[in-house]
């Protein structure tokens, strides 16, 4: 599998968003899909303040059992590698079982309710499906160790990633015609294997360590199969802290999207050279545990870093604002609190870019 050429950024054209975006990073609590994306669609796509837009997206809801999770949900979009949960794990199998059954009937129910919930909308939408390399890290081979110890298996999942990631965004494009498809690839792994830190089944040894140049190639053949597909943006997000940013510029991301507390003014520093190479910042700064009250302060924070860096406050209307993380383990009312708050942050910075 080649690795993508450092410009490969920005080659397929993108819809451009008008003003400060507000959206969140992937799962939600409870287990009632349809009343998840009413509320996502009302608080992201309703009215929302000038300057301002909302990008709502297809909730993981993990409290609904194995298979709603981030993991199960990913392993089943992989094209002739079946999966099955077993004590370690999800594991790869000859043939899918019970457990695949129940992801499938899983995903249908939340495509069927995505186009009825969507029905007429035109904008933004965003997909998560996680990356190649939290997958390696995670998946089981049949008789053996971690996806990660074999890099033949590994090139091989990521190419299975690949096409069923652009399946799935030729399957939401066609469900919702109007949806501008944006495409979010987690991969909160990353870290720990850039650094070598994914131990054996035994934990008596750590599993190799890819190289800077095979990350990218592996997450890059993905980013392209859902540009390929429609996608008009797709972004790689992490929770982690030192997460490998150059790994993820090269592999032809048009955004990061990371939990902004962590970086500190080293990660600030890689950032804004993100920033000038064209790759934009998704700020994860609102805490996944804390309502709306906080926004203020993490504005501030947020604009205080922009003005050391030198960054022109103009260039604030380019950011999109998160929570830090997924709101899975927020109360239905905090969660939708937090949501409210991305909005009204996104105002806030929209107004300080346009001072």
């Amino acid at each position: 599998m080649p690795e993508p050429s450092p410009d490969t950024h920005g080659s397929t054209p993108t819809a451009t968003p008008d003003g400060v975006v507000a959206t969140g990073v992937g799962s939600w609590p409870g287990t009632d899909v349809r009343e998840a994306l009413r509320v996502l669609r009302g608080e992201l796509a309703g009215a929302v303040p000038e300057g301002v837009t909302g990008m709502p997206y297809l909730p993981e809801l993990p409290a609904r059992g194995p298979g709603a999770e981030l993991l199960g949900r990913t392993a089943h979009l992989l094209v002739d590698l079946p999966v099955d949960l077993q004590p370690q794990g999800w594991r790869l199998v000859d043939r899918p079982g019970r457990d695949a059954e129940r992801t499938a009937s899983l995903w249908r129910q939340d495509l069927d309710e995505l186009a009825e919930a969507f029905d007429g909308y035109r904008g933004r939408l965003k997909v998560q499906s996680a990356g190649p390399w939290t997958l390696a890290a995670s998946l089981w081979l049949p008789l053996g160790d971690r996806v990660l110890s074999d890099p033949g298996a590994t090139r091989d999942l990521a190419g299975s990633l690949a096409e069923g990631v652009a399946a799935h965004v030729a399957a939401v494009r066609r469900l919702v015609p109007g949806a501008e498809v944006v495409v979010q690839l987690d991969e909160p792994s990353l870290t720990a294997v850039s650094l070598g830190h994914i131990r054996s089944e035994s934990g008596y040894r750590v599993l190799r360590t890819p190289e800077a140049g095979e990350l990218a190639s592996a997450l890059g053949a993905v980013v392209d199969a859902a540009r390929g597909a429609g996608a008009v943006l797709v972004a790689a997000h992490s929770c982690a802290a030192d997460v490998p940013l150059d790994v993820l510029r090269r592999a032809g991301t048009d955004a990061v999207s990371l939990d902004v507390s962590l970086l500190g003014t080293a990660g600030w520093e890689r950032v804004a050279g993100l920033l000038d190479s064209g790759v934009a910042l998704w700020a994860g700064a609102l805490p996944a545990d804390r309502g709306a009250a906080v926004v203020p302060a993490r504005v501030e924070e947020l604009t205080r870093r922009w003005h050391e860096l030198g960054l022109p406050p103009r260039q604030l209307a380019d950011l999109t604002v998160t929570p830090s993380c997924g709101l899975a383990g927020a109360a239905p009312d905090l969660a939708r609190d937090i949501t409210a708050g991305t909005v009204a942050a996104a105002a806030r910075l929209a107004e300080v870019a346009l001072a």
